[in-house]
């Protein structure tokens, strides 16, 4: 476990030292905009939820790609926040999501299927009934872990050290 929480900051070390002077040059980074979101009561949550972003300046970059040009290594940096909202009663709450990601995909997945994140910091990520090793629901993730996903999009995180937070208990307030 030690190797892995020690590659994972490495990682994510050259993510943060490589941002800055990138930027100045512009070295790759694209914005990564969120687009607001909606699932119908009983997808994620017992009742209908949309999130939308507040702040949102998220930008990536790939940094390695297969020899057939699809990305092998890209990184996520930036800062976020959703409003996800309880439709059916209003209720909401806002959460800060500003992270950090290097996303590996293995060859001919996406960022949501056949890959793994290694992130630090928070994000979100929703669970469908038996779409990974955590309940249906709405989670915020903080700290260092990681979130690997098989082909058929099941989610399987390892927390390493940090928090989970479950967003479907706090909007059915």
């Amino acid at each position: 476990m030690r190797k892995m929480i020690i590659g994972i900051v490495s990682l994510l070390a050259v993510i943060v030292a490589a941002e800055p002077a990138a930027a100045a040059t512009g070295g790759g980074w694209v914005p990564a905009p969120s687009s607001p979101w909606e699932v119908p009561a009983g997808a994620r949550c017992d009742f209908p939820v949309r999130a939308e972003p507040v702040v949102d300046e998220v930008r990536t970059r790939v940094f390695e790609r297969y020899p057939d040009g699809s990305t092998k290594r890209e990184a996520y940096v930036g800062d976020l926040v959703l409003k996800v909202t309880n439709v059916a009663s209003g209720a909401s709450v806002e959460v800060d999501l500003s992270g950090s990601a290097m996303v590996k995909i293995a060859q001919g997945g996406t960022v949501v299927s056949d890959s793994v994140w290694a992130v630090v910091g928070p994000a979100l990520f929703g669970f469908r009934e038996g779409g990974g090793n955590r309940p249906r629901g709405i989670y915020v993730f903080d700290g260092l872990y990681t979130i690997a996903f098989d082909a058929a999009s099941y989610k399987t995180v390892t927390m390493y050290h940090g928090t989970e937070r479950e967003l479907c208990a706090e909007l059915s307030r």
